[in-house]
């Protein structure tokens, strides 16, 4: 998987990052590499492009739980403990959308995949960047 940041000036700034290829057990840990840095750096609204993103495992949905909980000021799961990280999604799920993390053109596969285990109850989904970029606040 290979990851590109970009950012857009809306009624705040917003950092865009993009995957492109795979995210599965082997690169999981970038994202939320990546993430780490970015919020450490000043980000504070993360736009995640998934239009180039061809496949997500449950490890990769970790990594989209963990930038939201990074996001928030929060404690990453410890990715180590495999399933309970999975399961702590589940509690995730029923705080609502995240205000500072938000998804971008998913492609069907993965879409399927994030309508199945509810992250679309988590994550706001825009189809439109600049109606993305502009619903920060």
């Amino acid at each position: 998987m290979n990851i590109s940041v970009a950012t857009a000036q809306g009624r705040v700034p917003v950092t865009i990052i993009q995957l492109d290829g795979k995210m599965d057990g082997q690169n999981y840990q970038q994202l939320i590499d990546k993430a780490k840095e970015l919020l450490a750096g000043g980000a504070h609204d993360l736009l995640i492009d998934l239009s180039k993103l061809t496949f997500i495992s449950s490890a990769g949905l970790v990594a989209l739980h963990s930038v939201a909980l990074l996001a928030r000021g929060e404690a990453a799961p410890d990715t180590d403990q495999g399933w309970k990280a999975v399961k702590d999604m589940d509690h995730a799920k029923k705080t609502g959308t995240q205000p500072h993390v938000k998804l971008l053109n998913p492609r069907p596969e993965v879409s399927n995949v994030l309508d199945m285990v509810g992250f679309t109850q988590m994550f706001d989904i825009f189809t439109d960047q600049a109606k993305a970029v502009q619903s920060f606040t």
